[in-house]
């Protein structure tokens, strides 16, 4: 079949805008973080003052970008003058801009040779969680507190491999923070734990192996939010400053949290009058205001269907990332009304898509759930005026994480498809977050198993139900999902062919070279390491059961999945005669960010589907 004619064009995907992120207010002020892939994928910051005057803070060749985790996080904070601490991605220290430094350089604060993210400012201190590699490659974290005027910088928690949300409490008296240890991720066990700021023993607050607690903030002197999954669901506790008293605030079916793969996200925050701004819901999260005294939650009436997972509070005024199906991620601020009858008012101030298409070219998604396997997806049919036809071909999407989850939120890089006659079911199969925890652990040792399945059944689902031709489903997915897509395509003859972006193949090299962040995540996700286990659930092991052709497409730069593991997948491939396209990228990291590289990697992938579907 030809594809259908559309206006949305492989560089309006690649850099059609800026990705914001990160927003802050203060002072009537907002602040937010931009990536830009125009200029290279740098990342820069702006400030909207009060009066809607907008002013870029970082001019080039900065970027504010921490390689904490390698995936890093919030790459900045506020002082209290309207100043501003940021990390450089370049050296990665933490250096100093101040408000009215509209032609001044940046000045460093800290010395080279460590990383900082989740920043935060309290007596006049930067208090962040530090990086450490050493030179044998062994890797170290602590929670630091750095004097503004360039003083000695203080250890205040070390000992744990990973460390995140350092929060003081308002009478200055008490440091509270989450860690975990190896081989746990932040989603299977933390603990939070509160340090006296005055010198003595810290103490175990909540958490455990078992238990994953996130996002502390402190309601008072003696008393903090937290969020907790020991119900099955990440929901909000408030707790007692040794651990007493806990409760639940609004015990629900539902995410109030969205996986930490990022340092410094705040899932919610206190209004001015007690109450909590809160994200909250299964799949994409909602933003709603929930009264702490009687557990009461009202969304707010706003045109956003779904949030990332960060707010800032200021008084009654929230800022975050919004999005909706036909709404681009945009900065938004919103004056919460001081009763729930009144009307919120939302702005937005930044958002990531600068000219939008016709609207009648966007995909409005539908949430289904697969039967039989009882798997999550959204459904993008083709869409565009006036044109029908037969049952068209399909492109499976499969996220990356693979604790993660797909959200409904407006993406040109589908309605570039859609719009050309192909469909597209973005699935949270078995393992996704969003959806409980015994929904993510369906995962647990089951990695090439269970997401494979769950892909699958998708695909035949769409075939069975009329709505894809069976004979022309593809399947793509980046990272974790890149090795779902090429094991996927190793077990199963449903997909007529597989794109996969820096895909992991081969599991006892991801271990030796990953970065120390995953560097144990593959023993929850397979186990421990087995040769023979490992070969009979790696793509690199199941390679003679590909006969569809391969796009695999790959950063040369990238840390977390090392380019070997695409290369050695395509070679392998290639020596058995099935039909591979192996493209690489230099400069490009985990993701890509350059226009250019974005640009040529779409147009490879619509040149795949066109070999594939027509």
């Amino acid at each position: 079949m030809p594809f259908w004619p559309s206006p949305i064009s492989t560089r309006d995907v690649a850099g059609s805008g800026v990705r914001p992120g990160w927003p802050t207010t203060r002072g009537g002020r907002v602040w937010w973080t931009e990536e830009r892939p125009d200029e290279g994928g740098r990342t820069t910051i702006v400030c909207r003052a009060a009066d809607g005057t907008l002013r870029e803070l970082l001019r080039a060749p900065w970027s504010a970008r921490t390689r904490v985790h390698e995936y890093g996080g919030r790459p900045y904070a506020v002082t209290g003058d309207g100043g501003m601490i940021f990390a450089n991605l370049k050296d990665q220290r933490l250096y100093v801009l101040d408000d009215d430094s509209d032609n001044g350089e940046p000045k460093p604060l800290t010395p080279e040779g460590c990383r900082y993210a989740d920043l935060m400012i309290h007596d006049g201190q930067v208090w962040c969680v530090r990086e450490h590699h050493a030179e044998e490659g062994k890797v170290t974290r602590a929670i630091v507190s750095i004097p503004l005027d360039g003083g000695e910088i203080r250890e205040w928690a070390t000992g744990c491999d990973f460390y995140a949300s350092p929060t003081i409490s308002p009478d200055g008296r008490h440091l509270a923070y989450v860690c975990w240890n190896h081989p746990r991720m932040p989603w299977d066990g933390t603990e939070l734990r509160i340090t006296p700021l005055a010198g003595g023993i810290s103490w175990k607050v909540a958490g455990g192996t078992s238990e994953s607690v996130l996002a502390p903030e402190w309601k008072d002197d003696a008393r903090l939010y937290l969020v907790s999954d020991r119900s099955g669901w990440w929901n909000l506790y408030e707790i007692g400053l040794r651990g007493d008293g806990a409760r639940a605030v609004h015990p629900a079916e539902e995410e109030f949290v969205a996986p930490p793969w990022l340092l410094g996200g705040r899932p919610y925050g206190v209004l001015g009058d007690g109450r909590l701004a809160v994200l909250h819901g299964r799949g994409d999260l909602r933003l709603g205001v929930l009264d702490p005294a009687t557990g009461s939650l009202t969304d707010l009436d706003v045109p956003y269907a779904g949030w990332e997972g960060t707010l800032t509070v200021e008084d009654m005024t929230v800022a975050g990332i919004g999005y909706a199906a036909t709404v681009p991620r945009s900065v938004v601020t919103v004056d919460v009304p001081a009763d729930s009858g009144g009307s919120p008012r939302a702005a937005a101030l930044a958002r990531d898509i600068d000219r939008l298409p016709d609207p009648s070219y966007l995909p409005v998604p539908r949430a289904v759930r697969v039967p039989g396997h009882d798997v999550h997806a959204y459904l993008y049919p083709p869409h565009a005026p006036a044109v029908e036809g037969a049952a068209p071909p399909y492109v499976i999407f499969v996220h990356g994480g693979p604790t993660s989850h797909a959200v409904s939120a407006l993406d040109l890089g589908k309605a570039f498809l859609t719009s050309r006659g192909i469909g597209v079911l973005d699935v949270n199969y078995g393992g996704s977050t969003g959806y409980g925890r015994a929904y993510r652990e369906r995962l647990k040792g089951q990695w090439g198993l269970v997401d494979v399945a769950d892909t699958v059944a998708a695909a035949e689902w769409l075939a069975a139900e009329g709505l894809a031709d069976p004979a022309k489903i593809a399947i793509r997915g980046g990272s974790a999902g890149g090795w779902t897509v090429m094991a996927a395509c190793c077990r199963s003859g449903v997909f007529a062919g597989g794109v996969s972006y820096f895909g992991v193949s081969a599991l006892a090299p991801l271990i030796a070279h990953t970065h120390d962040f995953e560097s144990r995540y593959v023993e929850w996700l397979v186990g421990p390491e087995d040769p023979q286990v490992y070969a009979s659930r790696e793509p690199l092991g199941l390679v003679d059961g590909v006969s569809c052709p391969m796009l695999l497409l790959q950063g040369l730069d990238d840390p977390v999945v090392p380019p070997e593991q695409s290369s050695a997948f395509a070679d392998a491939l290639l020596e058995r005669g099935v039909p591979c396209t192996y493209l690489s990228f230099e400069g490009e990291s985990h993701g890509f960010r350059r226009t250019e590289t974005r640009t040529t990697a779409l147009a490879a992938e619509l040149a795949f589907y066109q070999q594939l579907f027509c």
